[in-house]
C-alpha cells in the first residue's frame, strides 16, 4: 500500500485539534448529593464494564478522530498495488483443445472464459490480439480496443476439438510483438515452462490452467475387426487418477444396441487391455465406458470394420513406373516375384497382370493389363464415366494404343473408342485393360491420383470413408451428387459441396454422409494428446520494464474511505441526538 499525494499530510493537525479541543473543553463541577441511595449499584457497574463506560463517554471524541484521519488519509490518495495487465498491448492466446472440457462444477473453457470477460476492465485502451489453437491457428480479433467487441468475441469462443498445437499459435503471437511491450496470456490447461519463449525483455508471459485435482479415466485405444462372421475387439482403458475405479464398460452396435456389457475395476494409474470375441458383425461399433471423473469425452471410442489402409503388393515384372507411382503414395508397398503372388494368402491389395489371382486370391487386386489375352490396336483417348474413382483423375487426354478385351461380368467404368478400358468387379476389384506402356498416362498429372484413388476405394470400401480428426480436412472419392452428413441418430449436419475438400465435423462420434440411397460411414476420432488431461499450471514469466521501472497498476482506495467517513458521520450524529444536543 502507498500515497501518491503526500503533500496533503499536513492535515494531521486537524484530529490533533480536535484532541486539544477536548483536552481543555468546559469541566462538569462537583456537586453534593444528599442521598447516596443509588451509589452502590451504580460503582458495581462501573466496576464490572469500565472500559464501556469509558467508551460511552468519549464515543464522540472517538468517532470524530476516527473520521477526521480517514479523511486525511483520504485526501492523500492511499492506492494498492494490483497485479493487472502490464505492457503496451495485449496478447491472448486460447486454448480450444478438447481437454478444454474437462472440469468439475464449469469446465476449464468457460472458467477462462469468465477470467478473461473480467480482466478486459483492466486493459485502460490498450489493443488486445485474441489467437486460438489448433492445426491452423486463427486470430479472431486483432488490436482491438473496443470493450464490447471484446466480450462479444469472448463469449463466441468455442472448442474445436482438435489438437492444441501450442507451438504453432505461440510463432504467430511472436509475429504481433515487434518493439512494443507486451504481455501474453496463455488460457490453456497445462503447459510446461520450457515450451515458453522467454528470450525477450518485452514480454511477459501469464499462463492460465486447469485445476489441479481434475480425475480422469479413458478409453486410450479401440480396434474391432471381423472373425467368422462375428468381430473381435481390443480395448485399452487407462485410470490417471490416485484411486481405484469402478466403471461399465459397454459396445453399441450400428443400430444403437448394447451388444455386450461389463463392470471393470481398474487399477488406480495403472493401463488395462481386454480382448473380447464373439460380438455381433456390425459396420461400426462403439466402445463407452460409464465412471465418475472429470473429463467425458475420452469415454467413447468407435471403429469401423474393414476400414483400414491395407499394404500393397506389386508384382515384380509390372512397369518400373507403377512401382514407383505406389511407393511415392507414402504407404506399406512391397515389390513381389510373381510365383510368389499366387501362394500368398494376403489380404492386401495386390496389383499385377496375373488374371487367375482375381479368382484365387482374399485380397484385392488392380489388374493392369491381362496375361491370358493379346492386346488388340485401338489409337483413341479415354472417356470416363460418372465414378467417384474418377473424381480427381480426369483421363480425358490419356491417349491409348492398345487395349485387352473385356471381362464380360465386369461393370465397365470408362472407354475406349467405345470398348471397354477400365473395369470393376462386383468383388470390387479393377482391371486396367491396358498396358503402362502402351498408354502416355504416367505423363498426366491423372496418372498419381489415379493410384491414390484406387488405393483409397480398395482399402476402405465403399461403404467407408475412414477415420477423421475433429476439423479435418481431406479430399474424398464421391460420385457427383448432393451429398450431407448425419449424425447417427439421423441429425443433420452440414452439406458437402465440394469432395475434393472436405472438411469433418469437430464434435467426436460416429457419422454418416448420405446421398438419395448411398450412404457411407466415417468417425471422428479425439487424438491420443486429447485422450488424456495433465494435472493444471498456472504461473508468470517474465516482467515488463519501463525506463528501469517495473510497470505496475495502482488501485486508488480513496472511495471507500470515503464511504466509512459517511458511515462514522452518520453514528457522530446518532450519538449526539441521543445526548442531547444542549448538552
Amino acid at each position: 500500500m502507498g500515497f501518491s499525494n503526500l503533500i496533503f499530510a499536513w492535515t494531521i493537525i486537524l484530529p490533533m485539534i480536535v484532541l486539544v479541543y477536548y483536552f481543555f473543553r468546559k469541566k462538569y463541577k462537583d456537586q453534593s448529593i444528599s442521598s447516596t441511595m443509588f451509589w452502590d449499584e451504580v460503582m458495581q457497574e462501573t466496576k464490572v464494564s469500565p472500559y464501556l463506560k469509558h467508551l460511552q463517554r468519549n464515543a464522540l471524541l472517538y468517532l470524530q478522530l476516527l473520521a477526521l484521519i480517514l479523511f486525511m488519509l483520504a485526501l492523500m490518495n492511499p492506492f494498492i498495488k494490483k497485479s493487472e495487465v502490464a505492457g503496451e498491448q495485449i496478447i491472448w492466446i486460447v486454448d480450444t483443445s478438447a481437454t478444454m472440457l474437462a472440469g468439475k462444477e464449469i469446465s476449464t473453457f468457460k472458467k477462462h472464459k469468465e477470467e478473461m470477460n473480467s480482466i478486459v476492465s483492466e486493459f485502460d485502451g490498450r489493443p488486445l490480439t485474441i489467437i486460438t489453437t489448433g492445426e491452423e491457428p486463427s486470430v479472431v480479433i486483432r488490436q482491438e480496443t473496443e470493450t464490447k467487441l471484446i466480450h462479444k468475441t469472448i463469449d463466441e469462443l468455442a472448442v474445436t476439438f482438435e489438437e492444441e498445437q501450442l507451438s504453432k499459435a505461440i510463432d504467430v503471437a511472436q509475429a504481433f510483438i515487434g518493439e512494443a511491450s507486451t504481455s501474453i496470456y496463455l488460457f490453456t490447461d497445462a503447459v510446461d515452462r520450457n515450451e515458453l519463449p522467454i528470450e525477450s525483455e518485452r514480454v511477459k508471459w501469464v499462463v492460465k490452467g486447469a485445476d489441479k485435482d481434475l480425475e480422469n479415466v479413458a478409453i486410450t485405444k479401440f480396434a474391432a475387426t471381423e472373425e467368422n462372421e462375428q468381430l473381435l475387439a481390443f480395448v485399452q482403458l487407462k485410470n490417471e487418477t490416485e484411486i481405484d475405479k469402478e466403471l461399465t464398460l459397454s459396445f453399441v452396435d450400428e443400430k444403437g444396441e448394447v451388444v455386450k456389457e461389463e463392470k471393470i475395476v481398474i487399477e488406480a494409474a495403472k493401463e488395462q487391455s481386454l480382448m473380447y470375441d464373439q460380438l455381433p458383425l456390425s459396420g461400426i461399433i462403439t466402445a463407452s465406458i460409464e465412471v465418475e471423473d472429470d473429463y467425458g469425452l475420452d469415454n467413447t471410442m468407435s471403429a469401423i470394420i474393414g476400414g483400414g489402409q491395407l499394404e500393397i503388393l506389386v508384382d515384380q515384372q509390372m512397369h518400373a513406373l507403377v512401382q514407383k507411382g505406389f511407393q511415392a503414395l507414402d504407404t506399406d508397398v512391397k515389390i513381389v516375384q510373381s510365383e510368389q503372388l499366387k501362394t500368398m494368402n494376403s489380404e492386401g491389395i495386390i496389383v499385377t497382370n496375373q488374371t487367375e489371382l482375381l479368382e484365387s486370391t482374399n485380397g484385392n487386386v488392380i489388374l493392369i493389363g491381362r496375361d491370358d489375352e493379346i492386346a488388340e490396336e485401338v489409337r483413341s483417348v479415354v472417356d470416363v464415366s460418372k465414378d467417384p474413382l474418377f473424381t480427381f483423375s480426369k483421363l480425358e487426354d490419356v491417349y491409348v494404343s492398345a487395349i485387352y478385351p473385356p471381362f464380360e461380368e465386369f461393370k465397365t467404368i470408362a472407354t475406349i473408342a467405345d470398348q471397354p478400358f477400365i473395369q470393376r468387379s462386383t468383388k470390387g476389384d479393377i482391371a486396367i485393360l491396358a498396358d503402362i506402356e502402351s498408354t502416355d498416362w504416367p505423363l498426366h498429372p491423372s496418372f498419381p491420383l489415379i493410384l491414390w484413388s484406387l488405393h483409397n476405394e480398395l482399402s476402405e470400401g465403399t461403404q467407408s470413408l475412414g477415420v477423421f480428426r475433429p476439423n479435418e480436412s481431406r479430399a474424398i472419392s464421391l460420385v457427383d451428387g448432393a451429398w450431407s452428413i448425419y449424425s447417427f441418430d439421423d441429425e443433420y449436419i452440414t452439406s458437402v459441396g465440394n469432395p475434393s475438400y472436405f472438411k469433418a465435423p469437430i464434435v467426436p462420434g460416429p457419422y454418416t454422409l448420405q446421398s438419395f440411397n448411398d450412404k457411407k460411414y466415417f468417425v471422428v476420432q479425439l487424438s491420443t494428446q486429447e485422450r488424456s488431461i495433465q494435472k493444471g499450471t498456472s504461473f508468470e514469466l517474465g516482467q515488463l520494464q519501463s525506463d528501469g521501472e517495473d510497470i505496475t497498476t495502482k488501485e486508488s482506495l480513496s472511495v471507500w474511505f470515503l464511504l466509512i467517513i459517511l458511515l462514522l458521520l452518520v453514528m457522530e450524529w446518532e450519538v449526539q441526538r441521543r445526548r442531547g444536543f444542549t448538552n
